[in-house]
């Protein structure tokens, strides 16, 4: 038995049928670079249980201490079966981009079944009229629980799932993995009873280090020392969410976006991709004429994870606010005001110390966490008072090489977010063998045109992009 962190079990305690809390992640693959020029189901079923043994994440089920006295605790599930967590479906004719994304997105948004391991793959054929990928390719949907894994734990399955090359690396599956059995009310209030004589004095440790981090902060803030992300401005993601999605995803090449990073001093690829960001719900939220004057406000999750805490599964995660300076029309002077903006939050998250926050979120009683998860999902509190932020940002860098998996070869990657009360607009950037993309993940209530925001998102890249060319031609410099 391996006890959940506070950190993750929160993922629990927010879920509802209108909020499920998992990430999923869309691959897309074309099999002529397999053996045969084909890839079958049972082949896919093979390769994925020949490399769970890997990931142990993936063949752990829940158990709820009750009354939520207690954070839960994973177990090995001993009636685990791979058959019922990868499915096969397919797209009917003419299998387009558009039939792609509302069917993702109805996958999306259905919760996982908690009496399992809390993931799912959908293998998807018939992506034969999908724009960029040749006729046969097929996707591959994968949804994990957010407390079961990270974004960094997110790109080691991916690393473990693939090869380097299409002679796939066959594995037998693990015949020595054992499961265990649910224990017991009373070995849990055991348990329960023990962790909570050591929980308050673990957790006043910790404050030990954080109030004065925080205090120190706070005074710094007053003097101007730090400065924050600023005030988030309520918009239209800033509402309700159903239990409907909507996605929607575009490619570019990463070449264009290190363009328009270098026309800024300083700035990295991430502020580049912000800046984009920035400019797309700018032009979003203004042809609604739903456009605040102030910038929107951002949150963008931090890796925590110390290098011994690899493979470990589970939360390491801490966040920070980036103002996107959607306030700001002309792209170039976006990424600068981005790139300051982000060093200014880089500064603030480094004084309240971004390992400390994640420290304080292990060790807050459950009860406390649960009642927290209830006034969010539950009694609305989120949409009764100023939001924290406007949106979440996240991006993760992945390998500039081609893998395969079965021998079929990955074509692109698409990454979908959960939504909460009052943060409907979840956008996922990926990196991978010199391409990009960018997601987005909303409510269907709040948007009910996605593809315009992908052609939003296309708009201001194109913008930057052509910005970032002219000034560097020569003629703009003699100009």
């Amino acid at each position: 038995m391996e006890q959940l962190s506070g950190q993750d079990a929160m993922f629990l305690y927010m879920e509802s049928a209108r909020t499920p809390m998992h990430v999923s992640g869309l691959c897309i693959y074309d099999p002529s670079t397999a053996a045969g020029g084909q890839v079958r189901f049972k082949q896919i079923i093979e390769h994925i249980e020949g490399r769970i043994h890997l990931i142990r994440a993936l063949r752990q089920k829940l158990v709820n201490v009750p009354f939520s006295l207690d954070y839960p605790y994973w177990i090995n599930d001993d009636e685990f079966d791979i058959e019922f967590h990868v499915r096969h479906i397919a797209l009917p004719a003419p299998g387009d981009w558009r039939q792609l994304c509302i069917q993702i997105a109805r996958l999306h948004a259905r919760m996982l079944d908690r009496s399992r391991p809390l993931w799912e793959m959908y293998v998807i054929e018939g992506l034969d009229r999908v724009e960029g990928f040749p006729p046969g390719c097929y996707g591959i949907l994968s949804k994990f629980h957010h407390a079961a894994i990270d974004g960094a734990t997110g790109a080691e399955i991916t690393a473990i799932i693939h090869d380097l090359s299409p002679e796939s690396v066959s594995s037998p599956p693990d015949r020595t993995f054992r499961g265990e059995s649910e224990p017991s009310a009373l070995e849990l209030f055991s348990r329960t009873a023990l962790n909570n004589v050591k929980t308050p004095f673990k957790l006043i440790e910790v404050l030990g280090k954080a109030v004065p981090a925080f205090a120190s902060t706070q005074v710094k803030l007053v003097r101007n020392k730090l400065e924050s992300a600023g005030t988030v401005p309520k918009t239209i993601f800033n509402a309700r969410v159903s239990g409907h999605r909507v996605i929607e995803g575009r490619n570019f090449d990463l070449e264009d976006f290190k363009v328009i990073k270098n026309t800024v001093p300083g700035a990295t690829l991430n502020d580049a991709v912000v800046s984009v960001v920035g400019g797309a719900v700018r032009h979003y939220l203004g042809s609604f004429k739903q456009l605040p004057e102030e910038s929107l406000v951002a949150m963008a999750p931090i890796n925590t994870r110390r290098e011994d805490e690899r493979g470990l599964g589970g939360n390491r995660v801490s966040a920070m606010l980036i103002a996107i300076r959607t306030d700001i029309e002309d792209p170039m002077e976006r990424l600068i005001a981005v790139n300051d903006a982000t060093k200014k939050s880089k500064a603030l998250t480094k004084a309240y110390g971004a390992r400390l926050m994640t420290d304080i979120n292990k060790h807050i009683p459950s009860s406390t966490l649960a009642l927290a998860g209830r006034l969010i999902t539950q009694w609305g509190a989120a949409t009764r008072i100023k939001p924290v932020s406007n949106l979440a940002i996240t991006n993760v860098p992945g390998p500039q090489i081609p893998l395969y998996m079965n021998g079929a070869r990955l074509m692109a990657q698409y990454g979908m977010g959960p939504l909460v009360d009052s943060a409907s607009l979840f956008i996922a950037v990926l990196s991978y063998n010199s391409k990009i993309t960018v997601t987005v993940t909303s409510c269907r209530d709040l948007m009910e045109d996605p593809a315009f925001f992908g052609d939003c998102i296309e708009k201001s890249f194109f913008e930057s992009v052509d910005a970032a060319r002219h000034l560097a031609s020569p003629t703009a410099y003699e100009r």
